[in-house]
């Protein structure tokens, strides 16, 4: 460390430091500055877009309960075009899928679910899976439905494995093909899925026990 024996030789190691230094401690200083107050203005921005997409989908849900088509259309073009990259955009989509499926519009529910099956966001792609196979139940297209729970990646479903082995076993009961359906049935009851038909349906799927002839 230097020593400086008078206060002069101090100053000039001051304005030697100040000359050398000084230019960019005040930009690093205002970067600093600047770097912090745009952190801030993000994160304001991001709250504020928040709160006005769960604004947006409240009154979403009221249109859907009043059942107000043309708000229900408009709200929901408005999450999608406006606020696109929240996870209200995304459940909106499920709300307005089931709006068009209680419309009777099941080709636009389709549609839609479709294209929320291949979100990056597991939980709703699963979501939109299971609802998808399950109306596609509706038209009796087994088959289809059988193929695409089959195509779902285990590793991006596993908290959904319950849910699909139920309907996995709906989907083989409808093709006639029982002790498939059963088997599904039980591997979703002994890994706890709590479903309130589940056990009528194994029921109903148990061959009644034998009994020896009459003596």
């Amino acid at each position: 460390m230097e020593i400086y024996e008078t206060e002069e030789e101090q100053l000039e190691a001051l304005k030697r430091w100040w000359k050398n230094n000084g230019t960019a401690s005040i930009v690093g200083f205002v970067l600093g500055i600047a770097i912090i107050l745009g952190n801030n203005y993000w994160q304001a921005y991001q709250k504020e877009q928040l709160q006005l997409a769960s604004n947006l989908y409240v009154d979403l849900s009221k249109a859907v309960a009043a059942n107000n088509k043309d708000s229900v259309e408009k709200l929901a073009a408005r999450l999608q075009a406006e606020f696109a990259d929240t996870h209200y955009a995304a459940y909106g989509e499920l709300m307005l899928a089931k709006f068009k499926v209680d419309q009777s519009d099941k080709a636009a529910a389709k549609k839609i679910l479709e294209h929320l099956t291949s979100l990056a966001d597991k939980e709703i792609s699963n979501i939109a899976t299971i609802r998808l196979v399950r109306l596609m139940m509706t038209d009796k297209e087994f088959e289809q439905g059988l193929k695409r729970v089959n195509n779902v990646d285990p590793a991006s479903s596993s908290h959904f494995a319950n849910e699909y082995d139920e309907l996995v076993g709906d989907l083989y009961s409808a093709l006639n093909r029982p002790e498939q359906a059963r088997t599904s049935y039980l591997k979703a009851q002994q890994n706890g899925h709590q479903s309130p038909l589940l056990q009528t349906k194994i029921d109903d799927l148990t061959p009644p026990e034998k009994t020896g002839p009459k003596k």
